[in-house]
């Protein structure tokens, strides 16, 4: 952890992570900056696998200890095998997601509590934990039909998410925002309800670019 920098990208569905983390990358391939990018759940050939799981639109009925304890064992095999090796060559890592997004979903969005989600954090993430958190907030609303446009043109089936409805999304969005205002240095929250670039250079201002 003391020679690279980590950073992650949260908020709900359709909120623009995906975007805003290319073109971020964009950025660093350009200026010559070494850097690598993961997401959550994915990253490795095992968190892959647990993703078609977890955002599958026919694993619906997954109870939510299931659900936490999936993302959390794609977690570990992503920190082992691609965040803790980037970190110790120097490079900044960029992760699409990591534990806030279980204590908003899995936590305040299914009523786990959020003590038992910060033991489990503890365990599987020891020291790992981002520099800087940039949460792209956006009303549950927007987010949605967003990310429901979007699932709809995808040839694979990673909808199960978008099948929730918008009050399981205000729980989440309430719960980020709550999250951000306990560590307002390390969550940087952005006004994802603008225009791609505005976000973009939010973004750039917040990691010093």
């Amino acid at each position: 952890m003391k020679h690279g920098r980590f950073v992650s990208f949260e908020g709900i569905e359709g909120c623009g992570k995906t975007t805003q983390i290319a073109l971020l990358s964009d950025v660093f391939a350009r200026r010559g900056i070494a850097h690598s990018v993961t997401r959550e759940p994915g990253g490795t050939a095992v968190g892959e696998g647990i993703r078609k799981i977890l955002l599958h639109s026919e694993t619906i009925h997954l109870t939510a200890a299931a659900e936490l304890l999936l993302f959390y064992a794609s977690r570990s095999q992503n920190i082992l095998e691609k965040i803790e090796p980037a970190l110790a060559k120097g490079e900044v890592v960029i992760c699409d997601r990591f534990y806030h997004a279980s204590m908003a979903y899995q936590g305040y969005g299914r009523g786990i509590p959020i003590d038992f989600i910060e033991k489990l954090t503890d365990l599987v993430c020891g020291d790992y934990r981002p520099e800087i958190t940039v949460l792209l907030d956006i009303e549950p609303e927007i987010g949605l039909a967003r990310a429901r446009a979007r699932n709809s043109k995808r040839s694979e089936d990673e909808g199960r998410f978008e099948m929730e409805e918008v009050p399981f999304y205000t729980r989440i969005r309430n719960g980020y925002l709550q999250l951000a205002a306990r560590e307002p240095n390390r969550i940087r929250v952005v006004s994802a309800n603008r225009s791609i670039d505005a976000v973009h250079q939010d973004v750039l201002k917040i990691l010093g670019f």
